[in-house]
């Protein structure tokens, strides 16, 4: 099985399929590169060359007991992009993926990136301060937390219904996705998932954002349940310049792997490579 090694040491699994430009899918919380499948194949069999990997702490990269922050998650994709001397490549990245997005690029810059897009992710800043008002309060966090630790098996189960809206009318959610989310969740190791949520809660990633020069893609669900729009996206997509907003109407936080919400955005996808 394909991995790197970072400059700690810790080994990142990744894998790829296709040929041509390349694309870089980065996972959300609390996922890993399998997520990505039907983005991918989209990609491989449209003359793109698509690549994955697992964040540290998750699925099969390496389990280390700390360095669940974005400066080491960026600096973790740095690594990736170095070892494959990916050149021109776009990042797409899924809700704490957007971060990780986002502080590769204040961190490193865009001198190896073509494009970005960012879905249903988490910058600017998700928590509720008395500068942000939109945001998520601290005790919804807290509650995620000790939902892992009491019972994550369940937690996750639970989880999964307001990750694609599968509590909403009419809503086109499968079983399947929702057992597949379980097992991508219960290959993040603890200690990764209760740390994770401190930092995609608490990190401000305002002037990252700012550094964005490249085109970039931004699309939301508004009916996102984990990353609610008015404190995400709506924010984002203010802040990085000549930005391609794309809201998609009653869309759930698993846009990516929902039947309707995955062509759609699929389809969204292809276009802005191609543009």
């Amino acid at each position: 099985m394909p991995y790197i090694s970072t400059r700690d040491d810790t080994q990142i699994f990744f894998y790829e399929w296709g040929s041509g430009p390349p694309v870089l899918f980065i996972h959300g919380w609390p996922l890993n590169a399998d997520a990505w499948h039907d983005q991918m194949k989209a990609v491989a069999d449209n003359g793109f060359r698509a690549i994955a990997h697992d964040r540290r702490g998750h699925g099969r990269s390496g389990q280390p007991w700390d360095g669940y922050d974005f400066d080491t998650f960026a600096d973790d994709l740095n690594d990736l992009i170095n070892a494959l001397d990916l050149r021109d490549v776009t990042l797409v990245a899924h809700s704490m993926g957007g971060g990780e997005l986002a502080r590769y690029i204040g961190r490193h810059g865009t001198s190896r990136l073509a494009k970005a897009v960012l879905l249903s992710a988490v910058p600017p800043l998700m928590l509720k301060t008395a500068d942000n008002p939109e945001g998520t309060p601290q005790e919804v966090f807290d509650k995620l937390k000790a939902g892992i630790l009491a019972e994550r098996s369940q937690f996750w189960k639970d989880t999964a219904e307001g990750f694609f809206g599968a509590n909403r009318p009419g809503n086109k959610v499968t079983q399947g996705n929702k057992d597949a989310f379980w097992l991508m969740a219960m290959a993040e190791n603890i200690q990764a998932g209760v740390a994770c949520v401190d930092a995609f809660s608490a990190t401000d990633f305002t002037e990252d954002l700012k550094k964005f020069d490249i085109p970039t893609l931004i699309v939301h669900g508004d009916d996102d349940q984990v990353v609610p729009i008015a404190a995400s996206a709506d924010k984002s997509s203010k802040i990085i310049p000549n930005c391609v907003y794309k809201r998609y109407q009653a869309g759930s936080h698993g846009i990516a792997l929902v039947p309707g919400d995955k062509e759609k955005f699929n389809a969204d996808l292809l276009e802005f490579l191609r543009s």
